[in-house]
């Protein structure tokens, strides 16, 4: 099995192999003439999503920069997205985003890990767990999401969290590390 197999089946595997980084490059020089486009260009940053994610639905937007290691290769979005500046996605492995999701500013959404053992992680090694993010989830400024996790949806992660676990759909979560607060409730939902 190679390097690159390794990664896609979620292996422990050498991130800075050859063919790996063959793959890899193309995809991030994109990014970065990508993350020289006008606030105006927005058919430029669809057009970009379309060729580069692994799915893009419709009407997705996205504040720049946005960073992410495969440039979007590995990222799915469906519809309706709104991305604030500062996205960061360590998008090694998959990561899944429901329609109508909005993402505050400066969140980092991560699949890439490190062994714990010493010896593996001196070598530079990691693996991957898929990150999943229902609809309609409205995830806080500066909210860190950590491999594996799903996120339900119509689910609220607050500002600041850092999620370390699955959260289930129609809660209200937040925290080091996040937790569920509350369930959203009839109360919720307001005529303003």
């Amino acid at each position: 099995m190679t390097e690159y197999e390794k990664m896609l089946a979620g292996k422990i595997y050498d991130p800075l192999d050859p063919e790996i980084q063959g793959e890899q490059f193309p995809f991030q020089d994109k990014l970065w003439e990508f993350n020289k486009l006008k606030p105006s260009d927005i058919e430029k940053k669809e057009a970009y999503m379309k060729e580069v994610f692994a799915e893009c639905g419709e009407g997705n937007y996205i504040e720049l920069p946005f960073h992410a290691n495969w440039g979007g290769h590995h990222v799915h979005f469906g519809s309706g997205i709104y991305v604030n500046s500062n996205l960061t996605m360590v998008d090694d492995g998959h990561i899944y985003v429901g329609d109508k999701v909005m993402i505050g500013p400066n969140v980092s959404i991560i699949t890439a890990a490190h062994p714990i053992e010493p010896e593996l992680r001196a070598r530079g090694l990691q693996y991957n767990r898929d990150v999943h993010i229902g609809e309609n989830v409205w995830i806080g400024t500066g909210v860190i999401i950590l491999p594996g996790v799903t996120i339900g949806k119509n689910s609220v992660i607050g500002a600041g969290s850092v999620v370390t676990k699955d959260v289930p759909d129609n809660a209200v979560a937040f925290g080091n590390p996040c937790r569920v607060i509350r369930r959203i409730e009839p109360q919720d939902v307001r005529n303003i």
